[in-house]
């Protein structure tokens, strides 16, 4: 089985001032390829499993990496390190679906356990780190991301991928 992620980040942005006799502009322009090849290493990986939930008011989803989650051939994965994680919430969401790692069982995703992030309504999540250690996973003790609807009232859904490496 090979593998290959490509992904591109195009940023294109211009701000313009009109003045009397001119208009002064400030362009900017930032890209930015993300590309893993199949293995293990850096810029590597050979895994990858993606979903879309519908998380209740008020509740969470957990996303366990380590020996639950059935990839696209129908074989159980378990990441031992995570290279890219993307989550795109509904634009029609009313609450925010908080990415967080689980304050007991969660990776270092983020600077620590209990860590999160909002993403709002239409709104997107990437984390990307094509080193060879990525982030670890290991069994029972760094392995739950938690998908939490911010609020009660109404669910949320979300788009989820999760790219990493057996090894």
């Amino acid at each position: 089985m090979a593998f290959r992620l490509q992904a591109l980040f195009d940023l294109e942005a211009e701000i313009t001032n009109p003045l009397d006799l001119t208009t002064v502009s400030a362009p900017l322009s930032m890209a930015r390829q993300l590309t893993l090849a199949q293995g293990t290493g850096a810029g590597q990986a050979d895994m990858i499993w993606s979903d879309s939930f519908t998380i209740a008011a008020s509740g969470t989803q957990a996303v366990d990496l380590a020996g639950t989650l059935v990839g696209p051939f129908g074989t159980t994965l378990t990441f031992a390190r995570i290279k890219a994680v993307i989550v795109a919430a509904a634009s029609g969401n009313t609450n925010n679906v908080n990415v967080v790692s689980d304050a007991t069982n969660g990776p270092l995703l983020f600077l620590a356990k209990g860590d999160g992030y909002p993403v709002k309504p239409g709104g997107l999540f990437v984390a990307y780190d094509p080193s060879a250690a990525g982030t670890v996973i290991t069994a029972g003790t760094a392995d739950l991301i938690n998908l939490v609807n911010s609020a009660g009232g109404t669910s949320v859904t979300c788009d989820v991928v999760i790219v990493g490496a057996s090894a």
